[in-house]
C-alpha cells in the first residue's frame, strides 16, 4: 500500500514508518482539512461539502494530499472537499462502523485487499460507466484488477506498490558474486555465499532476508516469489486457496532450505538489518527505496534493485502488487460530485511545473501528469499510470525505482475476495510456523489450504 516505512496495512503494504510512501493529506482522526469549508446543502451560497476519509494522517503524506485538495477548494465554488483521517490500523473498522451508523464519508480510500469485503457490506458503489472506462483505459492491468470486484470497477487506483529484489552490491562483490541473481538457483547460491556467522554461530549477515516483522513483509515476500513461480494464493473464482500447488510447494521448500541452512534468520527486523549491511538480499516493495536513501546516506550507493528471480532461466516474469484506491460511498448523497472530484484528481493532467517540487526535478520541461501521480512521486511512491510514471521518473531520478516501474506491466495484484484480510493473516501464521520449525512444508501447505478455504468460501 502502503506503505513511512509508510504505514503498512495490517496485512497490507507496510505503511509507514517511512517518510515516503503514500501521500497523505488528512487530519487527525475525525479532524477536517486545512481551512475546511463549512457543511452545506448545495443551495446558492451554501456549497456541497464532500468528506474524504483516509489514513493519511501526518507528516509528508498529509501535506502531499492537502495541496490538490486546497487547489480544488480554491477553484470550485459549488463543491468543496473536507479531508478526515484515522490511523491505518483503524481504517477498515472505521469504514464499517461509520457505515452502519449512517455516518460514512462520501469518498473513502481503502487498501485494495479490503474491496471485496467493502462491496459485500454495501460500502462501495461501482464506478459509473464513463469513469470505469477512464480507469480501465488509463491504468495498468494489475491496478485495475485491484480496484475491481466481480468484474466491476469501484474506484481510481492511487498508490500502487510492486515487489522486487533489493541487494547489497558490496556484500555480493565481497562474496565474489558478479551481480544480482536471476533464477532461484542463483538466489540460493548467492544467499549461502553471502551469509556470515561469527565463531559462536551468531549471524553477522543474512544471505536472504526473510522476516516475521508484519503481514506485508512475511506474506509479501512469499507471494512475490509465488507469483514469480507462476502460482497464485487464491483460485480464480476466489472460493479456495491455490497455494497448495507445485508452485506453492516450491516456494515453501525454498524458504525452508534458506532458514534451515542458516542463510535466513526470520526473527531479525530486516528493515534495520539491511540498511546496516547485515542482509545481502531481500524482496520488498518500492516504497522502501526512498526510505533507504534517506536513512543510509552515502551507503545507499551499495543498494541495487533487480526483478524478483524466477525458478528457471527464461521463465515469464511475475511479482506481487499491492495498492490503494479512492472510491465513492454507496450511501453518499452527492455521488456525481464525488466522482467528478476523483476524475479531476486522478485523470486530469497538468504541467509538472505546477505540481510537487520533487516530481518537477526529474521530469522534462513541458511534461504533464495527473495530480495523483505527481503527488505519489513526490513522496517516493508510484501509481498504476505507467505513462505518468515514465514522465515523472525520467532523467535524474533514482535508477532503483525503474524495476518497480517495469514491474507494473507484469505484477499480479493481491486477491481481494471478501475474506482476503483474514486469509492473509492465516497465511502469515503458517509461513511463520514453517520458518520456525513448528510445521513441515507438507503441514504448512495442508494447514493453509484448510484454514484459508474455510475463510474464503464461507457466506459473508
Amino acid at each position: 500500500m502502503t506503505p513511512a516505512r509508510r504505514t503498512r496495512p495490517p496485512g497490507g503494504p507496510s505503511r509507514r514508518h517511512f517518510a515516503l510512501g503514500l501521500p497523505s493529506a488528512l487530519l487527525a482522526s475525525g479532524a477536517s482539512g486545512c481551512a475546511a469549508p463549512h457543511q452545506g446543502t448545495g443551495r446558492p451560497g451554501d456549497p456541497i461539502v464532500l468528506t474524504l476519509l483516509s489514513h493519511y494522517a501526518s507528516g509528508v503524506l498529509k501535506e502531499a494530499l492537502q495541496g490538490p485538495v486546497d487547489e480544488w477548494n480554491a477553484t470550485h465554488d459549488r463543491v468543496k472537499v473536507r479531508t478526515k483521517a484515522v490511523q491505518f490500523t483503524d481504517l477498515l473498522t472505521t469504514f464499517m462502523v461509520r457505515q452502519a451508523a449512517g455516518q460514512g464519508a462520501d469518498i473513502i480510500h481503502p487498501y485494495c485487499l479490503w474491496n471485496g469485503q467493502l462491496v459485500q457490506a454495501g460500502v462501495l458503489q461501482p464506478a459509473p460507466s464513463e469513469h470505469a472506462a477512464e480507469i480501465t483505459r488509463g491504468y495498468g492491468e494489475a491496478a485495475v484488477a485491484a480496484s475491481s470486484v466481480g468484474g466491476k470497477v469501484y474506484g481510481y487506483p492511487t498508490e500502487v506498490q510492486t515487489y522486487a529484489l533489493y541487494y547489497n552490491k558490496r556484500l555480493l562483490r565481497e562474496a565474489g558474486v558478479p551481480g544480482p541473481p536471476r533464477t532461484w538457483r542463483e538466489l540460493e547460491e548467492t544467499a549461502y555465499r553471502t551469509a556470515k556467522r561469527d565463531g559462536y554461530g551468531n549471524t553477522l549477515v543474512q544471505g536472504f532476508g526473510l522476516s516475521t516483522y508484519d503481514d506485508s513483509t512475511t506474506v509479501g515476500q512469499t507471494l512475490a516469489l509465488l507469483n514469480a513461480a507462476g502460482g497464485r494464493f487464491v483460485s480464480a473464482d476466489g472460493r479456495s486457496t491455490a497455494i497448495d500447488s507445485p508452485a506453492g510447494r516450491a516456494v515453501f521448500d525454498l524458504e525452508h532450505r534458506l532458514v534451515t541452512k542458516g542463510a535466513s534468520v526470520p526473527g531479525v527486523n530486516v528493515y534495520k538489518a539491511f540498511q546496516s549491511g547485515q542482509v545481502a538480499m531481500v524482496v520488498s516493495a518500492g516504497w522502501w527505496t526512498g526510505s533507504l536513501k534517506a536513512q543510509m546516506g552515502k551507503d545507499y550507493r551499495d543498494v541495487g534493485v533487480a526483478p524478483v528471480p524466477v525458478p528457471e532461466a527464461g521463465a515469464k516474469r511475475a511479482t506481487l502488487s499491492t495498492g490503494f484506491m479512492l472510491g465513492v460511498n454507496a450511501a453518499s448523497e452527492h455521488p456525481r460530485e464525488a466522482w467528478e472530484f476523483l476524475r479531476w484528481l486522478n485523470t486530469e493532467k497538468v504541467s509538472v511545473k505546477s505540481v510537487q517540487e520533487g516530481a518537477e526535478q526529474s521530469a522534462k520541461k513541458g511534461a504533464a501528469a495527473t495530480r495523483m501521480s505527481s503527488l505519489q512521486v513526490s513522496v517516493g511512491s508510484l501509481t498504476g499510470r505507467a505513462d505518468d510514471m515514465r514522465t515523472l521518473l525520467s532523467a535524474g531520478s533514482d535508477p532503483n525505482l525503474r524495476p518497480f516501474l517495469d514491474a507494473l506491466a507484469y505484477a499480479v495484484p493481491e486477491p481481494n475476495v471478501p475474506g482476503a484480510q483474514q486469509a492473509k493473516s492465516l497465511l502469515r501464521k503458517n509461513i511463520e510456523a514453517l520458518w520456525t520449525g513448528q510445521q513441515s512444508v507438507d503441514e504448512a501447505l495442508r494447514t493453509t489450504r484448510r484454514q484459508v478455504d474455510q475463510e474464503v468460501s464461507r457466506a459473508w
